[in-house]
């Protein structure tokens, strides 16, 4: 029923710009200059204007009432905790392993000292 309302609140939103649009700054509405002896005279075509959009206004005021109290009223959703996750666990650290006396000298003898010439090497 909320949804319901909501959309026809939207509607008669629409059609309340549209008539405020359409009528001139004046009071004139939907008047081309022609003769007043079509379907609709000046005036009446001004009259009904105004009164669409006191009518659309009064609508549309209610509606806003309408929709704020059922809004108030309605009832909270609770959510569905069975599809929630748990935080992954991180894996336990691995001890480093342990280097033999033979390769920390192979790794000791394979590092060599920076140059000493103040340059950058492009690649190593």
């Amino acid at each position: 029923m909320f949804t319901f309302i909501l959309v026809v609140h939207a509607i008669i939103a629409a059609l309340l710009v549209g008539v405020i649009l359409v009528q001139k700054s004046e009071g004139g509405g939907l008047t081309t200059g022609g003769s007043p002896s079509g379907l609709m005279s000046a005036r009446g075509a001004a009259d009904f204007l105004t009164h669409a959009t006191a009518t659309l206004a009064a609508v549309f005021v209610a509606l806003s009432i309408v929709l704020a109290i059922m809004a108030s009223t309605r009832q909270t959703l609770t959510i569905d905790p069975s599809l929630a996750r748990s935080a992954p666990v991180a894996p336990a650290a691995a001890p480093p392993p342990a280097a033999d006396a033979a390769t920390a000298a192979a790794l000791a003898a394979n590092v060599t000292a920076p140059a000493s010439n103040n340059t950058v090497p492009l690649a190593q």
